[in-house]
């Protein structure tokens, strides 16, 4: 028989000054450890690789309306604050930077505020004297082809309301199809730019509707480090043509620059309603997702 005196007793309680702080949890730990890591994955995904826009206005007609989101490549043109979430000041200057193409589709951070993102083309590369006569646009004293071709239609929706004619002209722009809905129809044309760096001059389509005085301008010549910029709708597009005090971006410098359009991932006519889930896909534009620049 054992010796009660002799066995060894059960473990006491350690002493309340003797208590060590717990541990997380090796689940509750390793969950912190993913969270961590998505986050610093989706800030350099959105920081260096790809990032998401959505078109909030009609000044890039015909080819980005109102209600589309794409993807801007963040990396071509080089690394900036501007790059960052927030635009955090953390990168002084510009890392590896490129100058875009004439033709490019830029993201940029509009002057003077450089606060809030825009989109818009490139048009002239730093020496490039800019022009525009009777609305023809001119690059170094060279008229850029201009084409006429079958009107821009788009279906008028709660994204999308038809222009109304202004400095007198007598024109309706929205019409009634044969299935009774309505849509708007616009003068289109097709600039060719010219070749740069051996390469074929970008096309691509254009809008202009009526004769503006922004149809004439003076020469501009675009300044080193800086970009001439204007949207596809020629005759609703505060751009390069126009000061800061009048409301435009003049010229914007090159470290202004956020990415290239480079994807068309979604676009909505805007007539979805959160409680009715089936106009999530009645509301979709289908034949312009998927569209490259």
């Amino acid at each position: 028989m054992t010796d009660p005196a002799n066995t060894a007793p059960d473990a006491a309680p350690l002493a309340a000054t003797d208590a060590k702080p717990s541990k997380p949890a090796p689940q509750e730990e390793n969950f912190f450890v993913f969270l961590i890591k998505l986050v610093l994955i989706v800030a350099i995904f959105r920081s260096l690789i790809f990032s998401p826009f959505n078109i909030p206005s009609e000044s890039m007609l015909p080819r980005l309306v109102n209600g589309d989101y794409l993807l801007a490549a963040k990396w071509p043109y080089g690394i900036s604050s501007y790059s960052l979430p927030f635009s955090l000041p953390l990168i002084p200057g510009r890392i590896l930077p490129h100058q875009p193409a004439r033709g490019d589709v830029v993201i940029f951070k509009a002057p003077p505020a450089n606060r809030d993102d825009w989109i818009k083309r490139v048009i002239g590369l730093p020496g490039d004297t800019i022009q525009m006569r009777a609305g023809v646009l001119y690059i170094n004293g060279t008229a850029v082809p201009k084409q006429r071709i079958a009107d821009f239609e788009i279906a008028v929706s709660p994204n999308t309301n038809c222009y109304q004619p202004r400095y007198g002209l007598a024109v309706n722009y929205e019409f009634t199809k044969p299935d009774g809905t309505k849509a708007c129809h616009y003068p289109q044309y097709r600039e060719t730019l010219p070749s740069d760096g051996g390469k074929p001059g970008k096309s691509y389509s254009i809008l202009d509707m009526e004769t503006t005085p922004q149809d004439d301008t003076p020469p501009y010549i675009v300044p080193e480090g800086a970009l001439f910029l204007m949207g596809d709708d020629r005759d609703n597009s505060m751009d390069s043509r126009f000061s800061t005090l009048e409301g435009g971006i003049a010229m914007v410098p090159q470290e202004n620059l956020v990415g290239r359009a480079t994807i068309m991932m979604w676009s909505t006519d805007g007539s979805a309603s959160w409680i009715k889930p089936w106009t999530w896909f009645t509301a979709a534009r289908w034949h312009r997702i998927g569209g490259t620049f």
